[in-house]
Order: C-alpha cells, then sequence, then structure tokens
C-alpha cells in the first residue's frame, strides 16, 4: 500500500514538472524578416518594372477595374498605388497603406503632383492596415518578406475585404533576411490566417519570383 501511494506522489510530482515546463517554454521566435528600404524610394519607379511583373495582367488577375476599390498595402514610393488608381478611375479607390510616416508623405507629395484625386494615403501598423473601408482587391507588392507578424496581419485584413475579394502576394524567393520569402511559406503562413490559395503564377520566369493570389475561406 505504502509503494503504491509514492508511486502515485511521484506520478503527481512529474505532471505537476512536465506543465510548468510547458508553461515556461519561450514562445515561438518571428520568422526572419527583411530590413525595409529606406533609400530613394524613385527607384522602385525604374523604367520597364511595371512590364517585367506584368502589372497590368496582375490587376486583371486581383479583377482591378473601373469603379473598384484597391488597397496597396506596404505602397512605398506609391508606384502600383498610381498604376491602381489610373486603372480603378475617378469612381473606384485606392488606398495607399505603409507603416512608415516617411512614404506616407513621400506618396502624398506624388499624388498632388500627379493630380490624382482618388487615393487616400493610410499610416498602417505592422499587425493591422487599418482599412477605413472594405475594399476589393489588396495587393503586397516585394512587401510579404519584411511583414514581422503575417497571420495576424492578415486575420485584421478580413475585416476589410469586400465579398469575393481578392489578395495578392508578388514577392521572391528567399530567407527572409534577403528580401525574399519562400513561396511556400506563404501559402502556409495565409492558409494560418484563413486564406486559401485561389491561383499561382511565375510572370518573370526567374526561379525566383512568384505571384499568388489568395480568397478567405
Amino acid at each position: 500500500m505504502f509503494l503504491q501511494y509514492k508511486k502515485f506522489i511521484i506520478l503527481i510530482f512529474v505532471a505537476l514538472y512536465c506543465v510548468s515546463s510547458v508553461a515556461q517554454a519561450p514562445a515561438p521566435a518571428h520568422r526572419p524578416t527583411s530590413t525595409p528600404y529606406s533609400g530613394d524610394p524613385s527607384i522602385f519607379d525604374s523604367p520597364g518594372r511595371a512590364d517585367r511583373l506584368q502589372i497590368n495582367r496582375v490587376m486583371d488577375i486581383l479583377g482591378i477595374v473601373p469603379g473598384k476599390s484597391v488597397a496597396d498595402i506596404g505602397a512605398g514610393s506609391g508606384f502600383f498605388t498610381v498604376l491602381a488608381a489610373r486603372r480603378v478611375g475617378d469612381k473606384g479607390t485606392v488606398y495607399a497603406v505603409d507603416i512608415n510616416p516617411d512614404a506616407i508623405q513621400y506618396i502624398d507629395a506624388r499624388l498632388k503632383k500627379e493630380d490624382l484625386h482618388n487615393v487616400k494615403t493610410v499610416l498602417g501598423k505592422a499587425d493591422d492596415p487599418l482599412l477605413p473601408a472594405p475594399v476589393d482587391a489588396v495587393l503586397l507588392l516585394k512587401t510579404y518578406h519584411e511583414v514581422a507578424q503575417p497571420i495576424v496581419l492578415f486575420r485584421n485584413l478580413r475585416n476589410s475585404l469586400a465579398k469575393e475579394a481578392k489578395v495578392g502576394v508578388i514577392d521572391r524567393n528567399g530567407n527572409g533576411t534577403d528580401h525574399g520569402v519562400g513561396r511556400d511559406v506563404v501559402v502556409r503562413e495565409m492558409k494560418g490566417a484563413g486564406y486559401r490559395l485561389v491561383q499561382q503564377e511565375d510572370f518573370v520566369k526567374d526561379g525566383m519570383d512568384y505571384f499568388l493570389v489568395f480568397a478567405a475561406e
């Protein structure tokens, strides 16, 4: 009887130790990310870039047509913002989202210079784009590899997606720190945020760049 009691006490201590170890285990580290570019934003508007990335085909696939609302997350220089604004026209709206106040200031000045009135700049958060209204399409152009909390970000984005909205990601294969992130990593993280992959393309044909399209489940 005493031996059975002793074994019972030992089992309790083992169980408590295991629970304590799990509770004290450190949270999983974030995926490595790249440091955002902080140089001259105009580098993103190099001649031929829109053709090389086949932006018109990208917009066709995302359903960006006159009258639609679009979010450019990680807008940077406003390269895609301006192209989308011209595509959606006066009856459409483009939200240029960035977490860098300098980028927002740069885009505001660019919009004034180019006389575009259908764009609204949004100073977002690292884990929330803070879109003020539902959008029909979203694009992250060479930005995903800088997002430290993608699952949280895209869960928050779901609240701002119109019915049948599409979310596009253009990036390049990499390890996270080299201004790229693996295609499979993006698909896995987006699934964790509640999205399914509906289309994938490789317009550049360099074995590095990819274009993924998602829809909320």
